[in-house]
């Protein structure tokens, strides 16, 4: 890599791909003796590493089929707003991340436009979870694709895609290394209250479907448990409708920001509550027992229920081929069945899960010398020096 400083152009369209890139932009500048500029979409977390977002990814980040037809016009012209941006800006590679229904429409306008840009896709599509011919497809829209779960490759490998296998970025977080003492004492809680961690999701339609079950499974806790504290730990774009959703509970939860305080959280919790997604993976690091329950429309549900072709849909659960972490999904997602697993997480079940869990995230890059985003960060620099001979 020559001396000059390089262009980045990074695009994630919900908190976790924002994650995923604001630790692949501290790579990037530890690798680049600093000389690397960021321009793009993101978050919270991006824009502590130095990153001003042209938009909040809040307007992105929609769950669902039925859920998003009333976004389409707002997110077509955010598209069009971001794809506006790399011709103007120019960069040495685009770099997408996670967010496929956002980052192929940019990736088909590249093309469209011929702008001559490498481009490249960070989190494979999931053709193993809906549709294997798809990754046919995607040979026809990205440059390249870093994977972040071992097993992909062989969906891909067919069509000669060019990939490259990093791991998951979750093992690198720091998800493992809460302070349980420092959060007890920062919000004056005792070691003796029952600590709940509650985390229902990042996107507004997760708010709007979780919380008022996860409601119902507080008032039922409450009765059998009197020193159950509740902790939401959650993201600055959802924080005002988590605020205002929890205002009737009958414990009043304690609603925190920032990685640092939902790992503390994650130390100090007995158990935790969650909405399906990579906080999974942090939990297991964290050796905190816990659940997932989900809920989308009915008529999203009817859909995913006819095109999904997994057992399972928590990722744990898929790399052991195995049901370690509970899933309660839709008609599941009741307050019973919740309360129900919760109290078997609370006996030594929960110890068998932790240890189940945690070993199964040596499959996703544990332990190796590189990171997950040291890996991803050198496949790009690589790629910007072989279009530039």
């Amino acid at each position: 890599m020559s001396a000059r400083k390089i262009k980045v152009f990074l695009a994630a369209g919900e908190p976790s791909g924002d994650l995923l890139a604001a630790r692949l932009m501290r790579a990037l500048k530890a690798q680049t003796n600093g000389l690397v500029e960021f321009v793009g979409v993101g978050g919270e977390a991006m824009r502590k590493e130095g990153m001003s977002s042209l938009f909040p990814i809040s307007e992105l980040s929609v769950m669902g089929f039925w859920e998003v037809v009333p976004s389409i016009p707002r997110i077509l012209r955010r598209i069009c707003e971001t794809v506006d941006a790399i011709e103007r800006e120019k960069p040495d590679i685009v770099v997408t991340v996670d967010s496929w229904s956002f980052s192929k429409q940019v990736h088909l306008r590249i093309q469209k436009k011929k702008l001559q840009i490498p481009h490249i896709h960070y989190v494979a599509p999931q053709v193993w979870a809906w549709k294997e011919k798809r990754a046919r497809q995607i040979k026809k829209w990205v440059d390249y694709l870093l994977l972040l779960l071992p097993f992909e490759e062989k969906y891909f490998a067919p069509y000669g895609m060019p990939m490259t296998y990093v791991g998951h970025p979750v093992i690198e977080g720091g998800a493992d290394q809460g302070n349980a003492k420092r959060f007890l004492e920062a919000h004056d809680l005792s070691s003796s209250d029952l600590i709940l961690t509650v985390l229902p999701g990042s996107r507004k339609t997760e708010i709007k479907y979780l919380l008022p079950v996860f409601r119902e499974v507080i008032v039922r806790l409450i009765q059998k448990y009197p020193h159950l504290q509740v902790v939401i730990p959650t993201v600055e774009t959802v924080k005002k409708q988590v605020k205002a959703a929890t205002m009737s509970w009958p414990v009043k939860p304690l609603i925190v920001t920032g990685e640092q305080e939902r790992y503390d959280a994650f130390a100090a919790s007995r158990v935790a509550l969650s909405a399906s997604g990579t906080v999974s993976l942090e939990l297991s690091m964290a050796k905190v027992p816990h659940l997932i329950a989900y809920k989308v429309s009915p008529i999203t549900a009817w859909l995913v229920r006819r095109l999904i072709k997994i057992k399972y849909v928590n990722l744990i659960n898929i790399l052991a081929d195995e049901k370690i972490i509970p899933e309660l999904l839709q008609e599941d997602c009741n307050p019973d069945q919740i309360m129900l697993e919760l109290e078997k997480l609370m006996t030594e079940e929960g110890c068998i899960q932790q240890k189940k869990a945690f070993a199964v995230l040596k499959k996703l890059g544990a332990g190796e010398k590189q990171t997950p985003s040291e890996k991803a960060s050198e496949v790009i620099r690589k790629l910007i020096t072989d279009n530039e001979h």
